[in-house]
């Protein structure tokens, strides 16, 4: 059998000079120059430039003259220096090209249905619809940004291999068909050939299994592991991705941010050029990031913080702010540097997206040189308004804008509001810098009851914080819990906790968010382990495709996975989902039913 190659087409240099080499890959683009023919032949190494001479090789000539992009050739040739006005600097190979002495076709390759390659930096495929991208993947991934996107993904999961090794983690998988239990996203379901009528379903993520791993004294523990999750999509989330998963027994929650910590940072600077923004990471309160921010993955790449003003406006003769705090609401207001110069047509479409959040409206004061233009300074008098924006640290060319309403409501829409402000001012002006912190001290259930009961903020399995557990009893909406999230660049990117390790407590949490007994017998696997010796035990997972999404200063996170579903869940590549034979649902015992 002959050999493919000696060396790849993208180490040759002028130390190599002389040498005869056999290069194998695809022919990126073909240049006809008279009486030579050049090709740029790539393989995942790089591009190396061949030349065709006739007085060499008028047979390899000939052939290369039919030769078109993406056919597959192999090659045997000598290094030779490039003239000095034909080096090209940016690439390694770019001092040599190899004179072709004999050439073979290994396949070839129909006109692609789009331009796969790159030349001179110039991605021509950039702006192809994603959908053809998609379809033919396999074209998509030779483009020199999905290589480096997959090249880089490889090298972060085998750092992150190796450093969890050294710190004596094992890595264990775990089932990929377990049981449906009612977790909170929705399930995808696998029917059983063998037990007809019942059910596996794929894992929305390895929580249980990793839970009972510690209770099995297993101690350290990590995956890469893939989940699934049948959810609508976003260009942040797909139905199924990929997470690192870490537990750990008789640790606290500092112990498992600073792992998480040390860990991400050393990524950064081993495999990114992008600057950490904060060291150590900031560790911040909950409460406190909802009053700052309004959302609890802020940006904080840039300074735009939310302040309450219901005290000094509480007797003001303005009803839509002093109304609002006499009913147990307050008013909140946002100081937008720089933002005098937005036009009425903006200023507009942002009161339109306020409503869309629930809002009544957005009221908001332009602070020019002389004067306050907005239509409420005069409900609210020029002392009061001059005092809200010294509150404010207003300055002429800034406007203020304000809510006023309910706390979730306008922490909300203040909330969205301040990104909204911070993409129009152009706040985010550096995407070299990376904004990690970790948010704590997060309440154990959501502010709302679900029909007429408690909601966890994160899962079930969350320990209540220990100053918190006789709140359980009494006030159970005011209890707090040692859950954990890692945020970055205004994402969520890993998210965890300590977790329950006691049976009564589990069962007065599954009491609380009103599971009836036949829900909580889907937990007596879980329930019956933590009558058997468990330790105190928690963790983390970290979403590796959005973190290697921010890294890779991508916008979709379809960028970073070889094989991802498309905007509406399909794999464009393979055709799924698919109808299948009746053969194969008779054998299931599935009989579909129409629509």
């Amino acid at each position: 059998m002959q050999q493919y190659r000696t060396r790849s087409c993208g180490e040759l240099t002028k130390k190599n000079e002389g040498k005869r080499v056999i290069l194998s890959g695809w022919v990126n683009s073909r240049r006809d120059h008279g009486g030579l023919i050049f090709i740029d032949l790539r393989d995942r190494y790089g591009l190396t430039q061949i030349t065709f001479d006739p007085k060499i090789s008028k047979e390899s000539w000939e052939l290369a003259n039919k030769i078109r992009n993406e056919y597959v050739i192999r090659i045997k040739g000598k290094v030779i220096l490039r003239p000095n006005d034909m080096i090209n600097s940016k690439l390694k190979t770019g001092e040599i090209e190899v004179r072709v002495e004999n050439i073979g076709v290994l396949s070839e390759s129909k006109t692609p249905p789009f331009e796969v390659e790159e030349i001179d930096g110039i991605d021509k495929a950039k702006d192809v619809k994603e959908d053809l991208r998609l379809e033919y993947r396999y074209l998509d991934i030779r483009r020199k940004k999905m290589r480096d996107n997959l090249k880089v993904r490889h090298k972060i999961i085998k750092f992150i291999r190796d450093y969890l090794d050294q710190k004596d983690f094992w890595e264990i998988e775990t089932p990929s068909l377990t049981k449906s239990t009612p977790e909170g996203a929705r399930d995808f379901i696998v029917p059983s050939r063998l037990h007809q009528g019942k059910f596996y379903s794929l894992p929305q993520s390895p929580q249980q299994y990793k839970q009972l791993l510690m209770v099995g004294g297993i101690e350290k523990y990590f995956q890469i592991a893939r989940c699934f999750r049948d959810e609508d999509q976003r260009g942040s989330r797909q139905l199924e991705f990929t997470q690192l998963d870490i537990e750990m027994s008789f640790v606290t929650q500092d112990e498992i941010l600073n792992l998480m910590e040390d860990m991400i940072i050393r990524i950064v600077e081993k495999l990114s050029d992008k600057e950490i923004m904060f060291k150590p990471f900031p560790r911040l309160n909950y409460d406190d990031v909802m009053k700052k921010y309004g959302v609890d993955k802020p940006d904080l790449r840039y300074n735009l913080e939310i302040e309450d003003i219901s005290d000094i406006v509480r007797d003001c003769d303005f009803t839509v702010f002093s109304g609002a705090v006499k009913n147990g609401g307050v008013v909140k207001a946002i100081c937008a540097k720089g933002a005098a110069k937005f036009s009425r047509t903006y200023i507009d479409k942002l009161t339109g997206y306020a409503k869309e959040l629930g809002a009544n409206g957005l009221a908001y004061i332009v602070i020019k040189e002389n004067e306050l233009q907005s239509p409420i300074v005069k409900f609210l008098g020029d002392d009061l308004s001059q005092k809200i924006i010294k509150q404010m640290k207003g300055e002429p060319g800034d406007i203020v804008f304000f809510g006023a309403d309910r706390e979730q409501i306008v922490r909300d829409v203040l909330g969205q509001i301040r990104i909204k402000l911070a993409e129009k001012l152009n706040l985010i002006d550096d995407n070299n810098k990376l904004a990690f912190a970790f948010v704590v001290n997060w309440p154990l259930f959501e502010e709302e009851l679900e029909n007429g009961h408690y909601a966890p903020e994160h899962h079930m399995f969350t320990m209540p914080h220990e100053d918190d557990l006789s709140l359980l009893t009494s006030n159970p909406g005011k209890a707090r819990s040692y859950q954990h999230d890692m945020i970055l660049n205004g994402q969520e990117v890993a998210g965890g906790s300590i977790r329950i390790h006691n049976r009564k407590i589990q069962e007065k949490i599954f009491d609380l968010i009103g599971f009836t007994d036949k829900r909580k017998k889907s937990f007596e696997h879980m329930l019956r382990a933590f009558e058997y010796g468990p330790p105190p035990h928690g963790g983390i997972a970290m979403g590796l495709d959005r973190f290697i999404m921010i890294l890779r200063d991508e916008a979709d996170i379809r960028e970073v996975i070889a094989f991802p579903k498309s905007g509406d869940g399909k794999d464009l590549t393979m055709g799924a989902p698919s109808e299948i034979e009746k053969e194969q649902l008779d054998e299931l015992g599935i009989k579909l039913k129409k629509s």
